[in-house]
């Protein structure tokens, strides 16, 4: 018996990093999986890896119409929305006083209002099928501050709280709303944009493991388990949590570098 067996779920972002990595594990854990990204080549290489078990929606979680298709597309298909995955970002980088207009609108447009049309479109059927379970991608850039990363540390803030509201608004309908804050993955996002594009992409690595006390950058498979079980039943008594998982990240103060 899977944790999620016989569950539909939608997962956005789900063509590479943690999307992908959580689309498989809920597949193997019985679900079965709308892939959802707006980049067409990674859907659908994703979808067909799972097999019968999944079905690709092509979605720009920014445009309130495509998430509101994604949301019928799987109700059209599988007949109802067990789980849903609020997982897909963009970001800009930039001082907050050099940040460009549309980057900002850009970021909050996907990062955080993406978040709010996920639930705004699937929340109605999950309260008329009698419960469901939300997860939304968060950040520990949502709990604090990163030099150049205002547009990413507001929308992801943002998450935090519409996380909060949500839970508690929804909790006497069964449904459980969470959020996972995760540090720096190791995802395609990552390693081939703020890494990859950075002056030394070999020094900016290793400074970003460093910032993690276990020493180096976290796995999408294993923020995948974590959404995994907050998805699950496992977590039933969980609803408005902020889960961190982050290698240590924000346990630290800041205050003194590493003492070896």
């Amino acid at each position: 018996m899977g944790k999620l067996d016989s569950k539909i779920t939608v997962v956005t972002g789900a063509g590479s990093g943690i999307g992908e990595a959580t689309a498989k594990l809920f597949a193997a854990e019985g679900a079965r999986v709308v892939i959802a990204d707006i980049d067409d080549d990674g859907g659908n290489r994703v979808t067909g890896e799972i097999g019968s078990a999944a079905a690709f929606r092509h979605t720009d979680v920014g445009v309130p119409g495509e998430v509101e298709g994604m949301i019928k597309f799987a109700l059209d298909r599988f007949g109802r929305v067990d789980v849903l995955f609020n997982n897909a970002f963009v970001t800009t980088w930039g001082p907050v006083g050099e940040m460009p207009v549309e980057g900002w609108h850009k970021t909050l447009s996907v990062t955080l209002s993406g978040v709010f049309y996920g639930m705004r479109f699937v929340l109605p059927q999950m309260v008329a099928q009698g419960g469901g379970a939300i997860v939304n991608t968060a950040s520990i850039s949502g709990l604090g501050g990163d030099y150049g990363a205002g547009a990413y540390n507001a929308a992801k803030a943002g998450v935090v709280n519409l996380t909060r509201t949500a839970a508690i608004e929804y909790a006497r309908k069964n449904i459980r709303v969470n959020a996972v804050c995760p540090g720096v993955i190791a995802t395609p996002a990552v390693l081939n944009g703020l890494i990859a594009r950075s002056r030394n992409p070999t020094r900016a690595r290793q400074r970003a493991e460093q910032c993690h006390p276990m020493g180096r950058l976290g796995k999408p498979e294993e923020i995948a388990r974590v959404v995994l079980f907050l998805a699950s039943d496992d977590a039933s008594f969980m609803t408005g949590s902020i889960v961190v998982v982050d290698g240590g990240v924000t346990a630290h103060t800041g205050l003194m570098g590493h003492p070896l």
